[in-house]
């Protein structure tokens, strides 16, 4: 197998865990570069941007105004350990404001919801003066572990 094919491997592999993760879990770090980590549920568009929606009040949401660099992982929390592998992303993320990008981004956030069965989202609930804001992050980077040998090292792909 040449590089070609280990490349497309792994972008589908990288596909794969993105589409079957529910949550990745959003780092970002405040004015001082202190780091937080928390879950966000989140929607895939082209596997290039996610969008979700959140307070933004909420301690990452402060982060993401203070520095939009963010670093992202998505992974199935119930492998046993060994067998599991994670997609690690880095970017920028920010809030949305302009409409018609709000409009699509809840669009897609809404059909994923509904997709997995949650509850249907009101989206009057988002927006300058509502209780939640709407957030997108741009994929700069991304890696696998390396599935040809079994190690704690990463490997770029491409989505």
């Amino acid at each position: 197998m040449d590089e070609t094919d280990h490349a497309a491997d792994d972008t589908r592999l990288a596909r794969g865990i993105l589409d079957a993760a529910t949550y990745v879990v959003l780092s970002t770090a405040d004015a001082d570069g202190v780091p937080w980590a928390t879950p966000v549920w989140f929607a895939a568009e082209r596997y290039r941007s996610l969008w979700w929606v959140s307070r933004p009040g909420a301690r990452h949401s402060l982060n993401l105004a203070a520095r939009p660099r963010f670093a992202a992982i998505a992974f199935d929390g119930a492998a046993r350990p060994g067998t599991g592998q994670g997609l690690y992303l880095a970017g920028r993320a920010t809030v949305v404001t302009a409409a018609d990008d709000a409009t699509h981004g809840l669009s897609l956030f809404t059909a994923d919801l509904a997709r997995q069965g949650a509850d249907p989202f009101d989206p009057s609930l988002v927006g300058e003066g509502a209780a939640f804001r709407l957030y997108r992050a741009v994929v700069e980077q991304a890696w696998i572990l390396d599935p040809r040998t079994g190690s704690d090292v990463r490997v770029p792909v491409t989505l």
